[in-house]
């Protein structure tokens, strides 16, 4: 597996843990339809929370977070109707941001809430 695979897969796998320990219930990893794909569904009480898990090994570029950008989220927003309409759920719904930071041994998390919006 490439090198940033690994680094993605790495944080995809603490994102998971993370949301665990906050009380979520994870839905689905990974979850595609056509060319969209939510990393992370979760649901923390009525809400459903669509998780975008980006991870760096350097900041040189920018935060983790700054490379969301609108095309991918046009993507989220499709697949996360399609998950509706194919589950019939009747639920908020919550766009978040995990970004993963992760040099050496090391590694830091921070959970963004409602990270952006569309309407």
């Amino acid at each position: 597996m490439a090198e940033h695979n690994e680094l993605g897969k790495f944080g995809e796998e603490q994102a998971v843990e993370h949301l665990k320990q906050h009380g979520y219930a994870i839905l689905e990893t990974n979850w595609t339809v056509q060319k969209a794909e939510i990393d992370i569904i979760a649901q923390k009480e009525n809400t459903l929370v669509i998780v975008e898990v980006k991870t760096r090994s350097t900041l040189d570029f920018g935060l983790p977070q700054d490379f969301v950008k609108p095309k991918k989220i046009q993507l989220l927003v499709k697949a996360v109707n399609e998950y509706v309409v194919l589950n019939d759920l009747d639920v908020a719904i919550r766009f978040d941001i995990i970004a993963v930071h992760k040099d050496a041994n090391n590694y830091s998390i921070e959970h963004i809430e409602d990270a952006f919006y569309y309407f």
